[in-house]
Formats: structure tokens, C-alpha cells, sequence
């Protein structure tokens, strides 16, 4: 049996297993209660992009794991192919399985990605709405994806989780599973001035179920369009703000290649190299989906920033 967490340094996670042995684990949340703001695409592009470098430095554990817990499934999408996912090969079989099932069914569910062998993802499932309506006022709920993912989390190099936009039941299930949340959030006046309320409501998620070392580690601006004067201006006043300029964590420009990405099922970097003829250009301006383990110089190519990540983070 996997134990709590015991011990916790920036960007991940020790655990100590029923032998004793550590274990280290990173499990990463995009959540935010807006739709559209990129989360989806940001977990997608992340997971794979670890992938890419832990086999390219030729790591022991060269599997991530992908969550999907959006019951419209677009990760599930893009990533596999399909969103028709039912009740005995998604993650509502393993929300509504008996505790003592939960984790053979966890790994009977997760799939193979498209994108990569080491891409692994547990796919989303329409039916998730109604496993939130019939495991509402349960005991325990919000633990129902924590506790066996805890077991078979040590087998992947990292975890990442997609949410849905809002902070309902099943939000709150990945934010007690993980210990890092990031939340996207495009350079609008609106959105912008919510951005208090979503970090308070994620530490309200973390006092009321004590998960201590879950964090809210920053904010991902999406979608910047540098035409627009007033995405400068927010994004100004984001930077100078004194408690959300410290959780700033990287800029994501808009980019007409990346947003049609998926409409193939394929990566961004995939389109990128098949439409784009300035790659590395437009490959350097997704670097901030991953300075959020790092804040290193923007202009770094990918792999630099790859293998940045991970010589500070993973223990191989």
C-alpha cells in the first residue's frame, strides 16, 4: 500500500512505498472554472513533450500518464482517436468501481496514445456527469481517483490531468490527487480578475481534504495575442500584481497553426512541422507550456528546456 506523501520539494513529490523504498512521483493539474482557455491543449502538448525528452535521455522510466477527467473528452480525443468511451474502459469504471477494484481497474482502463508508446492516458467519458451526480454527499469521494492512482503512480515518470471548467466534484477529485496545480488563463479583463478566486478556491480544496503539499505553483497566459493592446495591458498588470505576478510562470502567443492542431488528432509539434514553414520560430513559442517547472530564458529551444526540466526534477 502507498503511503500519504511524506516529503515535498518544488515540482515533486516523495513517497515511501510498503517497503520502504522512495519513490518519485510528479502528478500536474491545468485547471481553471473558464472553458477555452487552453488547458487542454497545454496538458496534451506536456505530457507528450516529457515523453519526448525522458526518451531522448534515455531515462529508466520513460512512460507519462495522461488524465482526462473532462467529461467532454477532448484530451481523450486528440490524444486516442476516440471520445465514445463507456462504462468499463473509462475513468468512470474506476470513479465507480468498489475500493478494493479500483485499482486493477485504473490499469485495466488506460490507453496507449496515438501520439507515442510512452503516452499513456486514461480516457474521459461522457458518463462522468452522471458518476458526479451519484457519488455527490458520498463518503470518501473526492479520493475515488487519488487512492489508486497513489498505487500505480511510481510505475510513470510523471502524471498530468486535464479538468473540466469548473470546480465541481470532479475538479475536486484531480486537485486532491495532485500536488501542483496550473492554471491557464487567457489575457481578458474578466479572466483576469477571477484569477484570485480560482487560487483561493484551490486552497480551499487543499484546508478542507488537508492535502498539504498540494499548491497552486502559477499561472500559464494563453492565447496572447500581440496585436492587441489591451492583452499587453492585462498582461502588464498581471506581471506587476504582487501576489499573481510572483506565480507567472510562461506566455503562450496565439498561433493559428496550433489551434487547428487537433482537428487531425495530432500534436502541436506535429502541425507545426507539417504546416509551419518557421518551426523553430513558432516551436520556441510554446516553451512556456513547460517553464513552469523552470523559469528559464524564453528564446531556449524545447529540448534545452526539456532537459532543463528534468535533470532538476527527475530522479532516474
Amino acid at each position: 500500500m502507498v503511503l500519504q506523501v511524506c516529503v515535498f520539494s518544488h515540482f515533486f513529490v516523495q513517497r515511501v512505498d510498503s517497503d520502504g523504498d522512495l519513490m518519485t512521483t510528479h502528478i500536474y493539474a491545468l485547471t481553471n472554472h473558464k472553458g477555452g482557455v487552453g488547458k487542454s491543449t497545454s496538458a496534451t502538448t506536456i505530457a507528450l513533450g516529457m515523453t519526448a525528452l525522458l526518451q531522448q535521455t534515455n531515462a529508466q522510466k520513460q512512460r507519462v500518464l495522461l488524465i482526462d477527467t473532462d467529461s467532454q473528452g477532448h484530451a481523450t480525443l486528440v490524444t486516442t482517436g476516440r471520445n465514445d468511451y463507456g462504462t468499463d474502459d473509462s475513468l468512470y469504471a474506476v470513479l465507480m468501481a468498489d475500493r478494493a477494484e479500483a485499482t486493477q481497474r485504473l490499469i485495466n482502463c488506460i490507453k496507449v496514445s496515438e501520439w507515442n508508446d510512452n503516452l499513456h492516458v486514461l480516457p474521459a467519458s461522457p458518463l462522468l456527469e452522471q458518476a458526479e451526480r451519484e457519488l455527490q454527499g458520498t463518503a470518501g469521494a473526492p479520493y475515488r481517483l487519488s487512492d489508486p492512482l497513489a498505487k500505480i503512480a511510481s510505475h510513470y515518470a510523471a502524471v498530468v490531468i486535464d479538468t473540466r471548467p469548473s470546480f465541481s466534484l470532479m475538479t475536486e477529485m484531480a486537485l486532491v490527487a495532485v500536488t501542483d496545480a496550473i492554471v491557464p488563463v487567457e489575457p481578458r479583463y474578466l479572466e483576469t480578475v477571477g484569477l484570485l478566486n480560482v487560487i483561493n478556491k484551490i486552497n480551499e480544496i487543499r484546508d478542507g481534504w488537508r492535502i498539504q503539499n498540494l499548491q497552486v505553483s502559477g499561472i500559464l497566459v494563453t492565447k496572447l495575442d500581440r496585436r492587441v493592446k489591451g492583452h499587453h495591458l492585462m498582461l502588464n498588470e498581471l506581471k506587476a500584481h504582487p501576489i499573481l505576478g510572483k506565480l507567472l510562470l510562461g506566455v503562450i502567443p496565439m498561433n493559428e497553426t496550433a489551434s487547428y492542431a487537433h482537428k487531425a488528432h495530432r500534436s502541436v509539434g506535429q502541425s507545426l512541422q507539417i504546416w509551419d514553414s518557421n518551426l523553430s520560430k513558432n516551436l520556441s513559442s510554446r516553451v512556456a507550456l513547460y517553464r513552469f517547472c523552470l523559469k528559464l530564458p524564453f528564446e531556449r529551444s524545447c529540448l534545452s528546456i526539456f532537459k532543463a526540466i528534468f535533470r532538476r526534477t527527475l530522479i532516474f
